[in-house]
Parts: structure tokens; sequence; C-alpha cells
């Protein structure tokens, strides 16, 4: 793409900066804005399929917990109207009936699978906030049958939520080759590197499936050799 299509439909503020990491280069930082891209292109597969993994297993859990398939449909009189929520305007309930207004206003059959995979990322990570995951009995943690003994619930938050900062990075198209004004890839392998740690604490039996749909390692070596 030239310079001034770059500068008009990219925005010049974005561009400079890899304008900037390369001293300077045009060739380079195309070269390094594209590889960016293609960078974000290979974290898709698997921050949609841990994602999935980790709604699926809590799920799972809950339903168990509950003793009830349609829980997530069921509890919204139940513990997601607890009044200890009020302050976070009972985000879960009100996540859940966004979704079956939505599914209505189509004309769409209100189903616990439905409303399930229509959730957040978000919402599934605020089951490791103190808040809601003590009104589920701690149940969350037991996704984790694998982790080690040192690993807490605010600990999974944290890794949690960087995961899901990161993903919100890679869906804006924000740069992920960078640390501050210089090429550095390290922390979207960091990122990687913590998705495998939750998935092998969750089932080790995934990690080849994660393995065989994963060239982030590729993506990053090409990015340090522009």
């Amino acid at each position: 793409m030239r310079i001034e299509l770059c500068n008009k439909y990219l925005s010049r503020p974005r561009y400079n900066r890899y304008l900037t990491a390369t001293g300077n280069d045009k060739g380079r930082a195309a070269r390094l804005y594209t590889a960016n891209i293609r960078l974000a292109q290979a974290f898709h597969p698997l921050l949609s399929q841990f994602e999935v993994i980790l709604r699926n297993s809590l799920n799972i859990i809950l339903s168990s917990y509950f003793a009830d398939a349609d829980w997530i449909i069921s509890q919204k009189s139940g513990f997601m109207r607890h009044s200890s929520l009020r302050n976070s305007h009972f985000f879960l309930r009100t996540s859940v009936q966004k979704t079956e207004t939505k599914l209505a206003q189509r004309g769409i059959p209100v189903t616990s699978g439905k409303v399930i995979s229509d959730q957040t990322f978000g919402f599934w990570l605020a089951f490791f906030l103190s808040h809601h995951y003590s009104l589920v009995g701690g149940q969350p943690i037991h996704i984790f049958p694998h982790k080690p003994t040192t690993e807490s619930r605010a600990s999974i938050y944290d890794k949690l939520d960087k995961i899901k900062s990161f993903r919100n990075r890679v869906n804006h198209c924000e740069p992920l080759c960078f640390v501050g004004h210089t090429i550095d890839c390290s922390y979207a392998l960091d990122i990687r590197a913590k998705i495998y740690d939750l998935i092998q604490w969750i089932d080790p039996s995934l990690v080849p499936f994660f393995e065989g749909i994963d060239n982030i390692q590729r993506k990053t070596i090409q990015i340090m050799n522009i």
C-alpha cells in the first residue's frame, strides 16, 4: 500500500509507529505492518478455540453445581440477582437478558445453548471475580483440575484478563509487535504461553489440537527478521 493511502485510511499516528520502529524505512515499515496483520490472523484460531473451551468448561461445572442444564436462564432469578451484585449493575443477568431480547426480536427460540454461545469473553471472565465467584461456591476454579497448587482464583483471573485485553487488541488491529518503540514480539509470545498453560490445566490432551492450529511462533520469527 502506498504511503499516502496508509496515512489517509490507516491514520498517520497508527502507521508512524511502524516508521519509527524501522528508522523511517518505508519499505520495512510496510512489510512490518503487513506482518503484524498476519500475526493477528495467526492468533485468531487459538483465541477463538480457547474461548469456546473456557465457556463450555464453565457451563459443564455450573450445570452440575446447580443440577440444572438451563442454569444460565433460571439463575437470572437466582444468584444473578443477589444484592451484592448491585454495584456491578447485575452484569451477568443483564447480559443474559440482552441476549434473550435479541433472540426474541429475531424470532429465534430462546434456549440455553443459544444464550451461552452469545455471551462475551468478559461474561465468562466475570466468574473469576470474587463477587461472582463466591456466589457460585467457588466452582469456576474446578475447570482447571491440572493447575499447579500455587495458582488461585486471583492469579487465573489475571491471566484470563490479560488474554481478554490482548484479544481486544487483535480485534481492533492494534500493533502486537512492539514493546515501546522497539520491534519485539515477547508480549505476544507471553500471551500464547498463558493460553497453553490454561489449556493444559483444563485438559493436557487438548494441547496437540492447539499445536495443530498454531503458527504464531513462525509469524513472530518473520517479524523479527524484517
